[in-house]
C-alpha cells in the first residue's frame, strides 16, 4: 500500500504541475508555473500526503484535516506558496485581515484552481464545473480579499463564455484588481 501511495501521489503532483504550467503559459506567467508547488516535495508535505493519499480523486490534505482536525502539510504549504490567498492573511490574532495579492500570484492561483479541477474532476472537468466549485468555496472562504475574489470570479465567468478570448483578457484583469 505504501509503494502504491508513493507513486500514486507522485503521479498526482506531477499531473497537477503539468496542468498548472499549461495554464500559467496561457496566462503569461510560465516561470510561476514551472516553480509552482515545489514545497510538495518537502518531507512534511510529501509524506503526510502519501499517508492520506485519496487515489488522486481528492486532496490528501482534506482527508488529513478530517482525520486529525488539522494538516501540518497544509500549514507548511500555504506559508511557502504566495499563490494561496491564505498566505496573504495578516493579523490572525485580531480575527484576520485579507491582503490583496500581486497580479502574478492571482494568475497562478487561477492556474492552480483550474489544474486541480482537471486532476480531481478528470473527464467531467469543464470551466463551468470549476466555476461552480469556486462559488461553493466562496461560501466557506470569508477571508479571501475582495479583489482576489472578484478577479477569480470574473476570470472564471470569462472562461465559461469563451476560453480563447478569456485567457487573453484575464492577464489585463489581474492588473486591474491589483493595487
Amino acid at each position: 500500500m505504501l509503494i502504491k501511495n508513493i507513486f500514486g501521489h507522485l503521479k498526482t503532483i506531477l499531473t497537477h504541475k503539468f496542468w498548472v504550467f499549461y495554464y500559467s503559459c496561457k496566462l503569461g506567467i510560465p516561470w510561476r508555473g514551472l516553480v509552482h508547488d515545489l514545497s510538495k516535495f518537502s518531507p512534511i508535505e510529501f509524506w503526510e500526503s502519501v499517508k492520506y493519499y485519496q487515489g488522486g480523486k481528492r486532496s490528501p490534505i482534506n482527508a488529513c484535516k478530517e482525520d486529525k482536525g488539522y494538516s501540518l502539510a497544509w500549514q507548511h504549504h500555504k506559508g511557502r506558496n504566495p499563490h494561496h490567498y491564505e498566505y496573504w492573511i495578516d493579523k490572525v490574532d485580531e480575527g484576520g485581515v485579507a491582503i490583496n495579492m500581486p497580479a502574478q500570484y492571482k494568475l497562478e492561483l487561477l492556474a492552480d484552481y483550474l489544474a486541480a479541477g482537471k486532476v480531481y474532476m478528470g473527464k467531467s472537468f469543464t470551466y463551468q464545473t470549476e466555476f461552480d466549485w469556486f462559488k461553493r468555496k466562496l461560501k466557506k472562504s470569508p477571508k479571501m480579499h475582495s479583489d482576489v475574489r472578484c478577479f477569480v470570479e470574473l476570470s472564471m465567468e470569462m472562461l465559461c463564455m469563451d476560453s480563447d478570448k478569456g485567457f487573453s483578457l484575464i492577464k489585463d484583469l489581474a492588473k486591474i484588481y491589483t493595487n
